[in-house]
């Protein structure tokens, strides 16, 4: 078990940061999990002590949003991110970690950046309102699968998933299930690998069991944020978070 004080200090903060976004604050916020855990152990270490938190940390949310996911979406997505975990099973190792953090960082800002470009052409034009995507099979199946290949190394699935999920523009309770839902899958079909690859040992399961008091506690503050807060603050600091953390992860993926 680690027993470093410094990487508790990093390790807390990320726990309760990643279960607040399964409750509610939005995929983006738990991106900076891994990337503040990786200041004190390797980012595939922190990655496999993170995923039994995971599935915890689902399990709690698809029991706080349960019946109110968007069943439609999920059947389109859930195929895609299994086959991109399949894929990053059989090809990260020959990835180095900073060419996965610099293609996470592009597809993250690239998208924050469109957003905010279509949002000020609109205020320009004195409209305020983006109207919102149309479910596609074709653009469901190819960003899930982004999200199952950089859900798999760093568990950054988010921001490709938000690509196709935000713009859909869904009501915030039914967003917030559907990306519950879909990640509560993810991240247990991602346990065989992590097991088969020797990722998940005793010592990074006992971190684990030592931090897992945390999981409820940060699901339950971000199910309790996401009631206080309005729709259009939601997805504006998901957005902002996109964009943090896009330029956190180049600036480490080009060093």
């Amino acid at each position: 078990m680690i027993t470093d004080p410094f990487f508790y200090l990093c390790a807390i903060p990320a726990v309760l940061l990643f279960a607040m976004a399964k409750g509610g604050l939005g995929g983006a916020v738990s991106l900076l999990s891994v990337p503040l855990m990786s200041l004190a152990v390797p980012p595939l270490q922190a990655a496999a002590i993170l995923l039994p938190l995971l599935v915890a940390m689902d399990a709690m949310a698809m029991w706080s949003f349960r019946g109110q996911w968007e069943m439609r979406e999920i059947k389109i997505i859930v195929p895609g991110a299994i086959l991109g975990v399949v894929i990053g099973a059989l090809t990260f190792r020959y990835l180095s970690e900073d060419a996965v953090r610099i293609m996470i960082a592009a597809i993250a800002l690239i998208f924050s950046l469109d957003y905010y470009r279509k949002k000020y052409l609109h205020h320009f034009h004195h409209k305020n309102v983006l109207k919102p995507a149309k479910t596609s099979v074709a653009k469901g199946s190819i960003w899930s699968a982004v999200s199952g290949f950089t859900s798999f190394g760093i568990h950054a699935g988010g921001p490709p998933m938000s690509v196709y999920l935000l713009p859909l523009q869904m009501e915030k309770k039914k967003l917030m299930a559907t990306f519950a839902l879909f990640f509560g899958v993810v991240n247990l079909v991602k346990l065989v690998p992590y097991a088969w690859m020797n990722q998940i040992n005793t010592s990074s399961l006992t971190t684990s069991l030592v931090l897992m008091p945390l999981a409820p506690i940060g699901v339950r503050m971000g199910y309790f944020l996401l009631h206080k807060v309005s729709e259009k603050m939601i997805y504006e600091v998901c957005y902002l978070f996109l964009v943090v953390v896009g330029i956190k992860l180049l600036w480490e993926g080009i060093l």
